[in-house]
């Protein structure tokens, strides 16, 4: 009992931080325009890291990088094709707007929510291990999750959602960590063998939003050498912090 409320309370304050958004109400539209290009290349080079660094890595801890780690890291790059492409997809010259988001926004929402998941798992099967595990797991998904929402803040806003409806979505994503965390308490031990699907799955995802999605974005403005050196200075900040949470780890 003690195990299942440490991890729903814990899980509930990784959830608060897709609420970082709130912040940027202080900040008038036209400022937050202008950041906007920032925070995409910011969350770019961060879901990049995430997958290169934190969720491959982990997906091959036990028997290396196997085919069908491979396999799986593919099949979220497919899924993720086949939910833009056929479930979102627009044959679509409007520009985005509040009246009409465009879809890397919702691909971003898909492939955050299988995260989050993913770390409600992780949280829920810490605390089953030990009280301090846990705590340590939470303190790291926190750590983890802040520089992310903001960067996934700033994709909602380019793809036209408003401030308001991005903190709702953000949040409402956010939320499939408690029920990753159920999950983990629900099932036990079972739920490495779910952690051990999903983790290269969630990867996959992020190969092809941060690819398919963010950068083909960037690329829409004509290049200036000043905001392109910055844009670039972005993406590496966001694979940087990325890089510096395995000293946490």
């Amino acid at each position: 009992m003690s195990a299942a409320l440490y991890s729903l309370v814990s899980v509930l304050i990784v959830s608060l931080a897709s609420a970082v958004g709130v912040l940027t109400f202080s900040l008038k539209e036209e400022d937050l325009r202008k950041m906007l290009p920032y925070l995409v290349s910011f969350s770019a080079g961060g879901l990049l890291g995430d997958a290169f660094i934190h969720l491959i890595p982990r997906a091959t801890e036990g028997g290396g990088f196997a085919t069908h780690v491979s396999l799986t890291i593919l099949f979220g790059i497919v899924i993720s094709f086949v939910v833009e492409r056929f479930f979102q997809w627009r044959h679509c010259h409007i520009p985005t707007s509040k009246e009409h988001p465009h879809s890397f926004a919702y691909m971003n929402l898909f492939g955050d929510a299988v995260h989050n998941f993913i770390d409600g798992l992780i949280v829920g099967g810490s605390y089953l291990a030990s009280i301090p595990l846990g705590v340590a797991t939470t303190l790291t998904v926190i750590l983890h999750e802040i520089p992310q929402e903001i960067g996934d803040f700033g994709v909602l806003i380019q793809g036209g959602f408003t401030r308001p409806k991005a903190i709702v979505f953000n949040f409402s994503t956010a939320l499939t960590a408690v029920l990753g965390t159920f999950v983990a308490l629900g099932v036990g031990h079972l739920a490495q063998g779910f952690a051990s699907v999903l983790i290269p799955f969630a990867a996959g995802t992020f190969i092809y939003v941060a690819g398919s999605d963010l950068i083909p974005e960037l690329r829409k403005e004509e290049p200036a050498l000043l905001k392109s050196s910055l844009q670039l200075m972005a993406f590496l900040l966001g694979v940087f912090v990325l890089l510096s949470f395995t000293l946490l780890e």
